[in-house]
């Protein structure tokens, strides 16, 4: 009965911020429609677009190859390289599905047809997510106009904490002990010899920095979206770039948003309008396209990796 609450109340809150979000987006639409509907895309301006869609592409092969490093300091060195960067881009426009979950199951499923279990593979994709959030806390740090700074800060010490060895270690092993009783066959005539457990040989001040790249890649796409559509001064890039951050984060950290389609849009338009000068129309505009271009770069990615993997088996 109280499970059956729950999910009710999961369910409930899920589409609240569903209908929240909604909402907020077609509000923003409908009062800055004419300065939208006013903006001219110039000859160079679609340059632009082409070339945020190569850096929001380039961003994607990069996280892959990040992957694979944290795959590798797992003790699972097999996943790296150009694997971990096919298989990454074949599974990321998975995430558009309901659930917002099944790239990572792709990956999983995957990493097991190459012999890394099942539970090193699951704590690598949750650990990319746990890197990706701090790197865009500290990414959103550029600037001090944008979210509550001592609850950012705060959470950025928790992250950064929570992935050291010695933290996560005893938990990983933890949790397989919990696990090898649940599944412990009742018969001593039956034995089996469970997968050793996934454990950090070091922190992964690597895969770390490599994720703090990833989110520069995917700000330089953005802003060079916003450049396609306004002249965007220096002195309005730290904004920019934070404000964008943030509103990534929330898009990957907030359930039941594939892709985190609605939550990035409305965060990036609430926090980019007060701190950055942009008018409202310039800010919707540019969210909007990013939207596309990030759509268009991780098609070209799956597809590109597809292909790869059909003609070379």
């Amino acid at each position: 009965m109280a499970k059956g609450a729950v999910k009710i109340l999961l369910k409930l809150l899920k589409w609240g911020i569903w209908g929240g979000v909604l909402f907020f987006l077609v509000q923003a639409i409908r009062a800055n429609w004419q300065d939208i509907a006013a903006i001219q895309i110039t000859a160079t301006g679609w340059s632009c677009v082409v070339i945020a869609t190569g850096i929001t592409l380039f961003a994607h092969i990069w996280s892959g190859w990040v992957w694979g490093w944290l795959l590798a300091i797992l003790t699972y060195p097999q996943g790296r390289g150009t694997w971990a960067i096919l298989t990454y881009l074949k599974t990321n426009i998975a995430k558009y599905l309901p659930g917002n979950v099944w790239h990572f199951v792709g990956r999983v499923m995957a990493a097991k047809a190459i012999a890394i279990p099942i539970e090193a593979s699951t704590v690598s994709v949750v650990m990319e997510a746990v890197l990706m959030a701090v790197a865009a806390l500290l990414v959103g740090l550029l600037s001090n106009q944008q979210l509550n700074r001592p609850l950012q800060i705060a959470c950025l010490i928790i992250g950064l904490i929570g992935i050291h060895p010695r933290i996560l270690n005893p938990v990983l092993k933890r949790l397989k002990r919990s696990k090898i009783k649940a599944i412990a066959s009742p018969s001593p005539s039956l034995p089996h010899s469970p997968p050793p457990t996934p454990h950090l040989i070091h922190y992964p001040i690597l895969p770390l920095l490599g994720e703090l790249g990833f989110l520069a890649l995917r700000s330089l796409g953005f802003v060079t979206v916003a450049i396609a559509l306004t002249p965007l001064p220096w002195a309005q890039l730290p904004p920019v770039i934070s404000g964008f951050s943030l509103a990534w984060m929330l898009g990957l950290v907030i359930p039941g948003a594939p892709g985190g389609i609605g939550v990035f849009e409305a965060t990036a338009i609430a926090l980019l309008g007060p701190s950055t000068g942009l008018s409202d129309g310039v800010i919707v505009g540019t969210v909007a396209l990013y939207r596309l271009v990030s759509t268009c770069a991780e098609t070209i990615g799956a597809v590109t990796a597809w292909l790869d993997t059909k003609w070379h088996g």
